[in-house]
Protein backbone atom coordinates (compact mmCIF):
# COMPACT_ATOMS: atom_id res chain seq x y z
CA UNK A 1 0.00 0.00 0.00
CA UNK A 2 1.77 3.18 -1.03
CA UNK A 3 1.99 5.79 1.63
CA UNK A 4 -0.31 8.84 1.78
CA UNK A 5 0.89 12.23 0.23
CA UNK A 6 1.67 15.65 1.17
CA UNK A 7 -1.52 17.09 0.21
CA UNK A 8 -3.70 13.87 1.18
CA UNK A 9 -2.36 14.70 4.53
CA UNK A 10 -2.91 18.27 4.70
CA UNK A 11 -6.51 17.60 3.74
CA UNK A 12 -6.95 15.48 6.15
CA UNK A 13 -5.78 17.63 8.81
CA UNK A 14 -8.03 20.70 7.63
CA UNK A 15 -10.70 17.69 7.53
CA UNK A 16 -10.35 17.07 11.48
CA UNK A 17 -12.17 19.51 14.19
CA UNK A 18 -9.90 22.28 15.42
CA UNK A 19 -7.47 21.93 18.47
CA UNK A 20 -8.87 23.08 21.45
CA UNK A 21 -6.18 24.69 24.16
CA UNK A 22 -8.20 23.37 27.98
CA UNK A 23 -7.03 25.83 30.38
CA UNK A 24 -5.92 29.20 28.35
CA UNK A 25 -5.14 31.75 30.58
CA UNK A 26 -8.49 33.66 30.41
CA UNK A 27 -9.25 38.21 31.16
CA UNK A 28 -9.63 39.56 34.33
CA UNK A 29 -13.04 40.43 33.62
CA UNK A 30 -14.52 37.57 32.21
CA UNK A 31 -15.31 33.87 32.77
CA UNK A 32 -16.27 33.37 36.54
CA UNK A 33 -19.82 32.54 35.55
CA UNK A 34 -18.95 29.56 32.67
CA UNK A 35 -16.59 28.12 35.71
CA UNK A 36 -19.15 27.85 37.73
CA UNK A 37 -20.86 25.84 35.08
CA UNK A 38 -17.75 24.43 34.04
CA UNK A 39 -17.55 22.74 38.43
CA UNK A 40 -20.96 21.88 37.78
CA UNK A 41 -20.85 20.02 34.77
CA UNK A 42 -17.97 18.26 36.68
CA UNK A 43 -19.85 18.21 40.24
CA UNK A 44 -19.99 14.21 39.74
CA UNK A 45 -15.71 14.03 40.10
CA UNK A 46 -15.88 16.56 43.16
CA UNK A 47 -18.06 14.01 45.13
CA UNK A 48 -16.00 11.21 44.51
CA UNK A 49 -12.79 13.66 45.14
CA UNK A 50 -14.25 14.73 48.34
CA UNK A 51 -14.97 10.98 49.28
CA UNK A 52 -10.76 10.36 48.16
CA UNK A 53 -9.93 13.03 50.65
CA UNK A 54 -12.39 11.48 53.52
CA UNK A 55 -10.81 7.89 52.97
CA UNK A 56 -7.05 8.86 52.63
CA UNK A 57 -7.35 10.35 55.68
CA UNK A 58 -8.67 7.54 57.35
CA UNK A 59 -6.83 4.73 55.73
CA UNK A 60 -5.66 1.60 57.76
CA UNK A 61 -7.23 2.91 60.42
CA UNK A 62 -9.45 0.47 62.50
CA UNK A 63 -11.85 3.12 63.53
CA UNK A 64 -12.54 4.53 60.16
CA UNK A 65 -14.93 7.20 59.75
CA UNK A 66 -15.54 6.97 63.22
CA UNK A 67 -12.16 9.12 64.52
CA UNK A 68 -14.21 12.38 62.77
CA UNK A 69 -16.58 11.48 65.85
CA UNK A 70 -14.23 11.11 68.76
CA UNK A 71 -11.70 13.54 68.57
CA UNK A 72 -14.32 15.88 68.75
CA UNK A 73 -16.09 13.97 72.04
CA UNK A 74 -12.18 13.61 73.48
CA UNK A 75 -11.94 17.32 73.05
CA UNK A 76 -14.90 18.76 74.45
CA UNK A 77 -14.03 16.35 77.35
CA UNK A 78 -10.78 17.75 77.63
CA UNK A 79 -12.37 21.48 77.70
CA UNK A 80 -14.41 20.47 80.32
CA UNK A 81 -12.27 18.78 82.54
CA UNK A 82 -9.18 21.24 82.46
CA UNK A 83 -11.40 24.78 82.26
CA UNK A 84 -14.44 24.22 84.28
CA UNK A 85 -12.76 21.73 86.71
CA UNK A 86 -9.44 22.49 87.07
CA UNK A 87 -8.82 26.08 85.99
CA UNK A 88 -12.08 27.72 86.89
CA UNK A 89 -12.18 29.69 83.83
CA UNK A 90 -15.01 31.47 85.74
CA UNK A 91 -18.08 31.38 82.77
CA UNK A 92 -20.59 29.05 83.24
CA UNK A 93 -19.76 26.07 80.24
CA UNK A 94 -17.20 27.30 79.83
CA UNK A 95 -16.40 24.24 77.78
CA UNK A 96 -19.13 24.99 75.21
CA UNK A 97 -18.51 28.61 74.69
CA UNK A 98 -14.95 27.73 73.83
CA UNK A 99 -15.87 24.48 71.66
CA UNK A 100 -18.82 26.81 69.72
CA UNK A 101 -15.78 29.02 68.66
CA UNK A 102 -13.60 26.09 67.66
CA UNK A 103 -16.08 24.88 66.09
CA UNK A 104 -16.04 27.56 62.89
CA UNK A 105 -12.28 27.75 63.75
CA UNK A 106 -11.23 24.21 62.94
CA UNK A 107 -13.16 24.23 59.32
CA UNK A 108 -11.49 27.27 58.79
CA UNK A 109 -8.29 26.60 59.39
CA UNK A 110 -8.27 22.87 58.92
CA UNK A 111 -9.43 23.48 54.91
CA UNK A 112 -7.06 26.48 54.05
CA UNK A 113 -4.48 23.81 54.77
CA UNK A 114 -6.18 20.94 52.95
CA UNK A 115 -6.95 23.52 50.11
CA UNK A 116 -3.76 24.74 49.98
CA UNK A 117 -1.68 21.78 49.20
CA UNK A 118 -4.45 20.46 46.99
CA UNK A 119 -2.86 21.33 43.60
CA UNK A 120 0.42 20.22 44.53
CA UNK A 121 -0.76 16.75 45.62
CA UNK A 122 -2.64 16.22 42.50
CA UNK A 123 0.47 16.92 39.83
CA UNK A 124 0.26 13.58 38.45
CA UNK A 125 -3.79 13.94 37.98
CA UNK A 126 -3.52 17.72 36.45
CA UNK A 127 -0.59 16.56 33.98
CA UNK A 128 -2.97 13.57 32.28
CA UNK A 129 -6.07 14.50 32.24
CA UNK A 130 -8.43 17.79 31.89
CA UNK A 131 -11.27 18.84 34.28
CA UNK A 132 -11.95 21.98 36.28
CA UNK A 133 -9.19 23.05 38.31
CA UNK A 134 -10.92 24.64 41.02
CA UNK A 135 -12.70 21.07 41.84
CA UNK A 136 -9.44 20.63 43.89
CA UNK A 137 -9.10 22.93 46.27
CA UNK A 138 -13.24 22.45 46.00
CA UNK A 139 -12.75 18.96 47.36
CA UNK A 140 -11.10 20.11 50.34
CA UNK A 141 -13.86 22.57 51.50
CA UNK A 142 -16.18 19.21 51.14
CA UNK A 143 -14.33 16.97 52.98
CA UNK A 144 -14.36 20.03 55.79
CA UNK A 145 -17.74 20.10 56.04
CA UNK A 146 -18.34 16.95 56.05
CA UNK A 147 -15.76 16.62 59.19
CA UNK A 148 -17.63 20.07 60.39
CA UNK A 149 -20.76 18.34 60.28
CA UNK A 150 -19.96 15.52 62.74
CA UNK A 151 -18.19 18.43 65.24
CA UNK A 152 -21.54 20.08 65.04
CA UNK A 153 -23.17 16.88 65.81
CA UNK A 154 -21.01 16.11 68.57
CA UNK A 155 -21.72 19.68 69.91
CA UNK A 156 -25.69 19.24 69.77
CA UNK A 157 -25.24 16.05 72.10
CA UNK A 158 -23.19 17.10 74.12
CA UNK A 159 -25.69 20.57 74.78
CA UNK A 160 -28.65 17.57 75.31
CA UNK A 161 -26.49 15.71 77.33
CA UNK A 162 -25.83 18.23 79.64
CA UNK A 163 -29.29 19.55 79.49
CA UNK A 164 -27.93 22.97 78.67
CA UNK A 165 -31.20 25.48 76.97
CA UNK A 166 -30.10 26.55 73.90
CA UNK A 167 -32.75 25.79 72.08
CA UNK A 168 -34.62 29.33 70.38
CA UNK A 169 -34.14 31.84 67.60
CA UNK A 170 -30.57 32.05 68.15
CA UNK A 171 -29.93 28.71 66.52
CA UNK A 172 -30.75 30.07 63.48
CA UNK A 173 -27.55 32.32 63.35
CA UNK A 174 -25.68 29.37 62.55
CA UNK A 175 -27.50 29.07 59.22
CA UNK A 176 -26.21 32.70 57.86
CA UNK A 177 -22.72 31.88 59.68
CA UNK A 178 -21.78 28.93 58.25
CA UNK A 179 -23.04 30.00 54.85
CA UNK A 180 -20.41 33.07 55.08
CA UNK A 181 -17.69 31.58 56.27
CA UNK A 182 -18.05 28.91 53.32
CA UNK A 183 -17.81 31.81 51.01
CA UNK A 184 -15.20 33.12 52.89
CA UNK A 185 -12.74 30.28 52.84
CA UNK A 186 -13.40 29.33 49.33
CA UNK A 187 -12.15 32.37 48.43
CA UNK A 188 -9.19 31.77 50.33
CA UNK A 189 -8.76 28.22 49.15
CA UNK A 190 -8.85 29.30 45.70
CA UNK A 191 -6.38 31.82 45.93
CA UNK A 192 -3.94 29.95 48.33
CA UNK A 193 -3.61 27.36 46.54
CA UNK A 194 -3.06 28.78 43.02
CA UNK A 195 -0.53 30.88 44.56
CA UNK A 196 1.38 27.42 46.41
CA UNK A 197 1.91 26.20 42.63
CA UNK A 198 4.05 29.37 42.10
CA UNK A 199 5.97 29.82 45.82
CA UNK A 200 5.89 27.00 47.60
CA UNK A 201 6.71 28.93 50.96
CA UNK A 202 2.67 29.55 50.95
CA UNK A 203 1.69 26.50 52.50
CA UNK A 204 4.76 27.17 55.66
CA UNK A 205 4.15 30.73 55.65
CA UNK A 206 0.09 29.75 56.32
CA UNK A 207 0.74 27.56 59.50
CA UNK A 208 2.61 30.47 61.10
CA UNK A 209 0.09 32.95 59.67
CA UNK A 210 -3.48 30.62 61.35
CA UNK A 211 -1.52 30.51 64.85
CA UNK A 212 -1.10 34.48 64.71
CA UNK A 213 -4.62 34.34 63.40
CA UNK A 214 -5.91 32.37 65.44
CA UNK A 215 -5.38 34.42 68.73
CA UNK A 216 -6.91 37.54 66.84
CA UNK A 217 -10.32 36.07 67.34
CA UNK A 218 -12.63 35.75 71.00
CA UNK A 219 -12.30 32.31 70.94
CA UNK A 220 -10.29 31.48 74.08
CA UNK A 221 -11.13 34.35 75.80
CA UNK A 222 -14.52 36.70 76.02
CA UNK A 223 -14.67 39.46 73.44
CA UNK A 224 -15.60 41.78 76.69
CA UNK A 225 -11.52 41.87 77.42
CA UNK A 226 -11.25 43.77 73.79
CA UNK A 227 -14.39 46.12 73.88
CA UNK A 228 -13.38 47.47 77.12
CA UNK A 229 -9.95 49.01 75.92
CA UNK A 230 -10.23 52.20 74.85
CA UNK A 231 -6.77 52.42 73.42
CA UNK A 232 -6.06 53.88 69.63
CA UNK A 233 -3.71 52.76 67.41
CA UNK A 234 -2.67 55.62 64.36
CA UNK A 235 -5.73 57.40 65.81
CA UNK A 236 -8.17 54.65 65.48
CA UNK A 237 -9.69 52.56 67.78
CA UNK A 238 -8.60 49.00 69.04
CA UNK A 239 -12.23 47.48 68.84
CA UNK A 240 -12.20 49.29 65.35
CA UNK A 241 -9.14 46.92 63.65
CA UNK A 242 -10.24 44.32 65.71
CA UNK A 243 -13.59 43.61 64.11
CA UNK A 244 -11.70 44.44 60.68
CA UNK A 245 -11.28 40.69 60.50
CA UNK A 246 -14.10 39.02 59.50
CA UNK A 247 -13.43 36.18 61.39
CA UNK A 248 -14.29 37.71 64.31
CA UNK A 249 -18.25 38.02 63.34
CA UNK A 250 -18.29 34.58 61.64
CA UNK A 251 -17.38 33.26 65.31
CA UNK A 252 -19.33 35.64 67.39
CA UNK A 253 -22.41 34.61 65.23
CA UNK A 254 -21.91 30.76 65.87
CA UNK A 255 -21.11 31.43 70.17
CA UNK A 256 -24.27 33.17 69.88
CA UNK A 257 -26.44 30.23 68.26
CA UNK A 258 -25.40 27.93 71.31
CA UNK A 259 -24.20 29.57 74.12
CA UNK A 260 -26.76 31.71 75.98
CA UNK A 261 -25.10 33.09 79.05
CA UNK A 262 -24.88 37.01 77.52
CA UNK A 263 -23.38 38.62 81.31
CA UNK A 264 -21.82 36.68 84.45
CA UNK A 265 -21.31 38.62 87.22
CA UNK A 266 -22.24 41.86 85.68
CA UNK A 267 -19.74 40.99 82.77
CA UNK A 268 -20.27 40.60 79.33
CA UNK A 269 -19.00 37.36 77.92
CA UNK A 270 -20.28 37.82 73.97
CA UNK A 271 -21.00 40.64 71.66
CA UNK A 272 -24.57 42.10 72.89
CA UNK A 273 -26.81 43.44 70.65
CA UNK A 274 -30.14 42.39 68.88
CA UNK A 275 -30.00 39.18 65.98
CA UNK A 276 -30.46 41.88 63.70
CA UNK A 277 -27.01 43.23 64.77
CA UNK A 278 -25.74 40.11 64.67
CA UNK A 279 -27.31 39.94 60.94
CA UNK A 280 -26.24 43.15 60.00
CA UNK A 281 -22.63 42.64 60.42
CA UNK A 282 -22.47 39.48 58.92
CA UNK A 283 -24.32 40.82 56.19
CA UNK A 284 -21.19 43.17 55.32
CA UNK A 285 -18.68 40.03 56.16
CA UNK A 286 -20.87 37.97 53.62
CA UNK A 287 -20.79 40.90 51.03
CA UNK A 288 -16.60 41.56 51.41
CA UNK A 289 -16.51 37.29 51.22
CA UNK A 290 -18.35 37.12 47.69
CA UNK A 291 -16.56 40.17 46.15
CA UNK A 292 -13.40 38.39 47.46
CA UNK A 293 -14.31 34.74 45.78
CA UNK A 294 -14.96 36.47 42.76
CA UNK A 295 -11.29 38.01 42.88
CA UNK A 296 -10.06 34.64 43.81
CA UNK A 297 -11.48 32.68 40.91
CA UNK A 298 -10.15 35.15 38.45
CA UNK A 299 -6.95 35.20 39.81
CA UNK A 300 -7.08 31.03 40.13
CA UNK A 301 -8.43 31.47 36.39
CA UNK A 302 -5.46 33.54 35.33
CA UNK A 303 -2.91 31.11 37.06
CA UNK A 304 -4.12 27.65 36.10
CA UNK A 305 -2.80 27.68 32.40
CA UNK A 306 0.64 27.19 33.72
CA UNK A 307 0.21 24.79 36.44
CA UNK A 308 1.41 21.71 34.81
CA UNK A 309 4.62 23.11 33.39
CA UNK A 310 5.65 24.41 36.92
CA UNK A 311 4.41 21.38 38.72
Amino acid sequence: MRPPTRGALLTSIASDDALVRVNAPQTFWRGFVPAVRDVWAFRELLLNLVRKELKVRYKNSVLGFAWSLARPMFLLAIYYIVFDKILKAGIPHFAFYLFSGLLAWDLFGSTLSAATLSIVGNAGLISKVYFPREILPLAAVGAGLFNFALQLLVLLASLLAFRYDFFGPNLLLLVPALITLVVFMTAWSLFLAAANVYLRDVQHLLEVFLLFWFWMNPIVYPIQFVLKHKETFAGIKITTIYFLNPMVDVIVNFQRAVYKHLYVKGQTTLYTGTYGSYLARLGGVFVVSVVMLWLAQRFFARAQGNFAQEL
